[in-house]
């Protein structure tokens, strides 16, 4: 019997030149993160050590983050971000000044790519959509996630959205895994241990996390 060919769940016509590899860009664009970082916790007057109180994280590795050695997950950068009581958009991409964003395809800025905590194995890169409005609650990202065989697991404030535009992921809540194809989509609380990652090779998604 000839097997039949699956048909996509969603007009990916409309998504052209959106999925697929992100291309690398100008070295600044991703060093920012642990940039704003350092300057909004020597701002508080903030010791490592005292931010390591406030997180969990060891010392060493949040100055690794600082130092970029290590490029932080973003479930980390919102622990960060209410450590340092601020604005979870403001240690991803910057501060806002406008009243609304429309964001052209070639205007994507990618602003981190994401390693492992032991900094040897890049889990996901990601571009933010609308890094320009100011007092923003939520941050929408276009995401291209890779394997994670180490499958480090995030847990901090909020709620997530994910809308899977190419390739198969994995998505595990709690103690339920998904596997989950293009056209698929999930939403849940980011207080759950939750991991994300491609089933093999590459997968891209658009994401939103509401920061509580």
């Amino acid at each position: 019997m000839q097997e039949k060919t699956k048909k996509p769940h969603f007009d990916f016509d409309f998504f052209e030149d959106l999925t697929g590899d992100i291309p690398m860009e100008p070295p600044k664009s991703v060093d920012d993160v642990g940039e704003r970082i350092r300057k909004i916790r020597e701002e508080k007057d903030l010791s490592l050590d005292e931010i390591s109180n406030l997180t969990g994280f060891d010392v060493d590795f949040l100055s690794k983050i600082e130092n970029k050695e290590l490029q932080p997950q973003l479930g980390t950068m919102i622990r960060l971000s209410k450590a340092l009581d601020s604005a979870f958009g403001r240690l991803v991409s910057g501060v806002g000044d406008k009243l609304y964003a429309i964001t052209r395809k070639n205007e994507r800025r990618t602003i981190s790519r994401s390693t492992s905590k032991k900094g040897r194995k890049k889990i996901y890169t990601y571009k933010s959509l609308a890094p320009d409005v100011k007092g923003r609650r939520m941050e929408a990202f276009l995401v291209q996630l890779e394997e994670d065989p180490e499958k480090e697991t995030s847990l901090h404030e909020g709620e997530e959205f994910i809308f899977v535009l190419d390739g198969e992921v994995i998505l595990e809540i709690g103690e339920d895994r998904f596997e989950l194809e293009p056209g698929d989509s999930a939403y849940y609380l980011s207080t759950t241990a939750h991991h994300i990652a491609a089933k093999k090779g590459k997968a891209t998604i658009v994401a939103v996390m509401y920061e509580a």
